[in-house]
């Protein structure tokens, strides 16, 4: 971890997410999307920390599936973002999901398995999903993102892998047997500026 970034622990021990899903309206605030620049694939493997008792959470990869996004985040916020050649589809309610790059292979299938629920306040599900900022380290400092979104309308999940190399690239372990699954159809996030902090 940077300095400055503390691990957020919880029963003991750091978190790793591995988040995939499909972005839309991908846009600055006050313009308009644009259409194919505005949406794509991408799947972050991220990690949860604090800094001055504010929880957010810190990037370890992200990979994406439109090549000017990848550019654009690594310049502007020092993102950790790789090009993959990703697809993903829906067929009934299974989401089937598929990354690809010469250092590491994801593909699976995802379904939910339960109905939609909000996280009760201080549980697990709460310290993984209600962060409302991300850390980067750009030039040698810190910076932070504010971010707002509604509640994840969580429901429990169900996989089938078939190759998932992702976290094995930064020598971390691979999720598991009975990893915590969540699936979300819809999240709306509004970005601001990054500030030094």
């Amino acid at each position: 971890m940077p300095d400055g970034l503390t691990l957020d622990i919880r029963g003991g021990q750091a978190w790793l997410g591995l988040v995939p899903f499909y972005m839309t309206g991908v846009t600055w605030r006050g313009l308009p999307p644009v259409p194919w620049l505005s949406t794509f694939v991408e799947m972050n493997l991220l990690t949860y920390v604090t800094r001055d008792e504010k929880p957010g959470v810190f990037f370890l990869r992200m990979d994406a599936s439109r090549a000017p996004a990848v550019w654009a985040a690594r310049l502007s916020l020092g993102l950790p973002y790789v090009w993959s050649r990703m697809r993903v589809a829906a067929v009934g309610d299974v989401i089937r999901y598929q990354s690809a790059r010469h250092d590491a292979v994801f593909d699976a299938d995802y379904r939910p398995s339960s109905p939609v629920e909000e996280s009760e306040p201080g549980s697990l599900e709460a310290f993984l999903t209600e962060r409302y900022c991300l850390y980067t380290v750009r030039a040698r400092r810190i910076w932070r993102v504010d971010i707002h979104h509604v509640k994840w309308p969580l429901q429990r999940a169900r996989w089938s892998v078939r190759a998932n190399g992702i976290a094995q690239t930064l020598q971390l372990p691979a999720p598991p047997p009975g990893a915590l699954l969540h699936f979300s159809k819809r999240l709306d996030v509004i970005g601001w500026s990054a500030q030094p902090c």
